[in-house]
């Protein structure tokens, strides 16, 4: 029986790249040295960390005055560093909170001294539609923070708030390489690997070049601009993460690149919605015009029925469906490597156990 893992991160990566992983663990290019034990100032590595930036700005088509900085830290590090680093002529940025991530961003940006105003929220609705501005953006703020995916609650963002000439700071943690966006509508994106680029440990940082070298007195792990000098390397970086992030990065090459990849992930979540939009039983409460194809949350309304819903799918090989504990119910996370057979699975199941419990709803 194939088993397909849901998990919301750490999460399914490509099956051909663990693959080579494994092939390659005890001698990285015949150097008999693995990949976790060779010098990251050595040739070999240096080959690694340029064909992944390279490899990633072809993919995102990142114009030249964008720097590109692999940080460790995951994507909440970046809710300080990004104030730290940008927010440094008025100490004061607009934020749009759309759910969880999006409030943690805004508290540590508050724990430096950086003055947030919630420039819309999806509270009212239990962040179900996701906020846009609701009045034209103060033009003296620092920057807009804009989760594009929610991964809790199943929203993403395709159509960008307008924020005049305020530079929009986007977390793409969990849509980051899934749906494609114009890196120039942004002054910087960052995005935690686990999702839907590669193991934990690594996070991509892209910044214009104009945001850069304003602050001073940072941390030297939260500098944008130092990082930016010394090529990712002012330290030791996470050089495993960095190596199975480039083997994705050459596998969504082979794939057709992110138009091809974002269009077969319409159809997984297609698939999914449709079952739900139709079922007696489950429900989706999010708005059609704002779901996510990366994390789609679904309920029955009873807790009870939840759990079985959730320890039934193990038993056939649906693992990590259960729900965040924020809202409880299942979610299934569809990143890039999942497969359309693993959705499909996962409807065939939910229909089924539908049909023998027509009596729960």
């Amino acid at each position: 029986m194939p088993t397909y893992n849901f998990s919301a991160g750490p999460a399914v990566m490509p099956q051909p790249v663990v693959a080579q992983i494994q092939a390659e663990l005890p001698s990285f290019h015949d150097s008999q040295m693995s990949i976790m034990e060779i010098s990251h100032r050595s040739a070999l590595f240096d080959q690694v960390i340029n064909e992944a930036e390279q490899d990633l700005r072809d993919l995102m088509q990142i114009p030249d005055n964008y720097r590109v900085l692999f940080f460790q830290g995951g994507g909440t590090l970046q809710f300080t560093a990004a104030p730290l680093n940008l927010a440094t002529k008025h100490h004061h940025i607009g934020l749009l909170d759309s759910g969880h991530w999006a409030s943690r961003a805004a508290d540590e940006a508050q724990r430096v001294n950086t003055t947030v105003d919630i420039l819309g929220s999806g509270a009212a609705n239990h962040f179900t539609a996701l906020p846009y501005p609701e009045q034209p953006v103060d033009q003296q703020l620092d920057y807009v923070h804009l989760t594009t995916n929610n991964t809790i609650e199943g929203t993403m963002y395709t159509k960008l708030p307008e924020t005049g000439r305020v530079p929009l700071v986007a977390d793409m943690s969990s849509n980051f390489l899934g749906q494609p966006y114009n890196v120039r509508d942004f002054g910087m994106i960052f995005a935690g690997a686990q999702k839907n680029l590669g193991p934990a440990g690594l996070t991509i940082v892209i910044v214009r070049d104009d945001l850069l070298g304003h602050a001073t007195n940072l941390p030297s792990m939260l500098d944008y601009q130092l990082f930016a000098d010394k090529r990712s390397m002012f330290n030791t970086p996470p050089v495993f993460a960095i190596y199975a992030a480039g083997l994705v990065l050459k596998w969504l090459k082979a794939q057709g690149g992110l138009k091809a990849i974002a269009n077969r992930n319409q159809q997984k979540a297609g698939l999914l919605y449709d079952f739900l939009d139709q079922s007696k039983l489950f429900t989706n409460p999010v708005k059609p015009a704002d779901r996510s194809t990366m994390n789609v949350p679904f309920v029955t309304g009873d807790a009870a029925v939840d759990q079985a819903v959730i320890a039934g799918a193990t038993e056939h090989g649906l693992l990590n469906l259960k729900g965040h504990r924020l809202v409880g119910g299942m979610r299934a996370s569809l990143y890039n490597a999942m497969p359309q057979a693993g959705v499909q699975a996962l409807v065939d199941y939910l229909e089924n156990f539908e049909q023998h419990n027509k009596g729960v709803h």
